[in-house]
């Protein structure tokens, strides 16, 4: 697929979200095509000064507190364009990637989401993630480009705005890490094909100050509240004894229980047909 003209990304807005990460902004925010709306997540040290300052072109919405994914939710809602990118303050979409997303978009109703291709670091080496979705075992429409998905990575991701916030964006029982497994599954359940599109190229360059410690169990522990609030009790369990049973697993069933009444009143369980084909994508990875 050729790379269209990059002017026609004008339908595009670029949502980025960022935490205490000022140099990294100011590397990144430059390589964004414009409309650009950066939600800052109460951050200490002077980001949103510098955003100020220095790129007065860029919506800035300062918040007081960290709202964690939450944020990207108010930059869609400030966006006025019909299609949004999602990126990180440490990453960015290459020149022409947001216009062919746009050309697909416009081209193919039907889809409420697209998923690029994310080049890690200045070595550009393949994120894992993009091998799991160009494989994808999800039977998919010919008339439709890419590979059938039911998951994406929020800094590699292209969606229709009023689509998006029709399923709530992402979600404050989550709050953040694998807040993108429910916005997945409610799109789905909507009937929207959502396609991982390798000609949609992302830099992703990850910050030095990225903390992994406790990152693995914050993504069991939102596993576990993700199935809570949209799949069969079955598989609730299933997912809570496994976490358990996991190297350090009992911290994160731990840390989800506070969060389970909340959980509750979220849930919704997705279609059958949803259902199937996530226990397809499950069985397939396993």
């Amino acid at each position: 697929m050729a790379i269209s003209d990059p002017a026609k990304a004008a339908a595009v807005t670029t949502v980025v979200i960022s935490r205490n990460r000022k140099e990294e902004l100011r590397a990144s925010l430059p390589r964004h095509q414009r409309p650009v709306v950066l939600v800052d997540n109460g951050s200490t040290d002077g980001t949103a000064e510098m955003v100020a300052r220095d790129h007065p072109d860029v919506d800035l919405v300062a918040l007081p507190a960290n709202a964690g994914a939450q944020a990207r939710n108010l930059g869609v809602e400030r966006a006025r364009t019909p299609y949004v990118a999602f990126a990180d303050d440490d990453s960015w979409w290459a020149p022409g990637a947001l216009a062919t997303a746009q050309q697909i978009l416009d081209t193919h109703p039907r889809i409420g989401l697209l998923a690029g291709r994310i080049l890690l670091r200045a070595e550009e080496v393949e994120d894992p993630l993009c091998a799991v979705m160009a494989l994808s075992p999800l039977a998919g429409d010919d008339e439709l480009p890419g590979r059938p998905i039911l998951g994406f990575a929020a800094c590699g991701a292209v969606v229709r705005r009023e689509t998006f916030l029709a399923v709530g964006g992402f979600d404050e029982v989550i709050f953040f890490a694998g807040e993108e497994a429910r916005v997945a599954l409610d799109l789905a359940a909507e009937g929207w094909a959502m396609r991982y599109v390798p000609e949609l190229v992302v830099h992703h360059h990850p910050s030095t100050q990225r903390r992994r410690n406790g990152r693995t169990a914050l993504i069991a522990r939102n596993a576990i509240l993700t199935a809570v609030m949209r799949r069969p009790w079955p598989v609730v369990l299933k997912q809570a004894t496994g976490t358990l049973t996991a190297p350090g697993g009992a911290g994160a069933v731990a840390s989800a229980l506070p969060r389970i009444p909340a959980a509750l009143q979220a849930r919704r369980r997705v279609p059958a047909e949803v259902e199937t084909q996530l226990r397809l994508l499950e069985w397939w990875q396993a």
